[in-house]
């Protein structure tokens, strides 16, 4: 489904992390997928169906693509996952895990549940637009979870990703760009206020999912010149339990030798970082960055010699 549906990058997930861990671990993890799906699969029958609005989600597509053939939104949803599926793993290969098959295949099912408990299915709000926003704020719930457990629901996530990964575009952007390009088909068979209410509905999904769960998992690089730094060193090492890289650099009003740590934390670890550096040098110069992605050797492995 994609962003009814992350990273994101939370589409990524290996099949060895589900392997590596024991039975029970495994059944947790996957009854909390189903329950977050199931979620997914309420926001989409109960608030994006009645409102015939194509939001950023091959449900939303299937909606559109359900007034143009004979099968039903779930039936629909179903085909085009698989396809997905086939063409992530011919892409991305390993970055399509157990998890995100599961939940692409569940998804469709849980509608299609629906469809036969609820065949007259109406607007429970009775607006469209409330419907839309409705529709935003329960599925974002069900993406939360599945993210959480490295896991996703698929869809235009998988285009996202493939975007992401030739392209070198953000996530969150990519994402969001596929979703536009979803709302625009709207145009197929409804008026142009669905049109418009299916983009902005997009645009605002996007800018939800990339606000308060994309970034959830965003770093910061914190470069710190400093003549107290071994004490931070120290307190970097010991206390955030993180490693850091310390380069000699000079001033160029003085030309004076000094010493910078670079260091890349997340966001409990930077809180620890700035109440340590006020309390020890608070006129420490530091520069500070957000990042958006970490790759590295886990301290876990033998060293690496260079």
């Amino acid at each position: 489904m994609g962003r009814d549906s992350k990273n994101s990058k939370t589409a990524v997930e290996n099949s060895e992390d589900v392997i590596r861990k024991n039975p029970a671990e495994i059944v947790k993890e996957f009854i909390i997928m189903t329950f977050a799906t199931l979620i997914i699969a309420c926001a989409v029958f109960f608030f994006l169906v009645p409102s015939h609005t194509a939001v950023n989600s091959v449900s939303g597509l299937a909606i559109v693509l359900s007034n143009l053939v004979p099968f039903s939104v779930s039936q629909i949803t179903l085909c085009i996952n698989i396809i997905l599926l086939v063409i992530g793993f011919l892409t991305c290969g390993n970055e399509f895990g157990i998890k995100t098959v599961y939940t692409s295949i569940l998804l469709p099912v849980l509608i299609g549940v629906f469809e036969k408990l609820f065949p007259n299915n109406q607007s429970l709000t009775g607006d469209m637009a409330i419907d839309v926003v409705a529709y935003i704020f329960t599925v974002s719930i069900g993406v939360s979870i599945l993210f959480s457990l490295n896991a996703s629901s698929g869809g235009t996530d998988i285009p996202a990703m493939i975007l992401n990964k030739y392209l070198h575009m953000e996530l969150g952007r990519a994402s969001t760009l596929v979703g536009v390009i979803v709302a625009f088909s709207a145009a197929l068979v409804y008026d142009s206020k669905t049109v418009i209410l299916s983009i902005l509905g997009s645009y605002f999904n996007g800018v939800i999912l990339d606000e308060f769960i994309f970034n959830r998992n965003r770093k910061r690089r914190v470069c710190i010149t400093s003549p107290k730094d071994e004490e931070i060193r120290k307190f970097i090492i010991e206390n955030l339990k993180s490693g850091a890289t310390i380069y000699e650099a000079y001033g160029a009003y003085r030309m004076q030798k000094h010493k910078e740590i670079i260091v890349i934390v997340d966001k409990r670890e930077y809180q620890q970082l700035m109440n340590f550096m006020q309390k020890t040098d608070p006129q420490a110069f530091m520069t500070i960055y957000d990042v958006n992605e970490v790759r590295y050797r886990s301290k876990s492995l033998s060293e690496r010699i260079f």
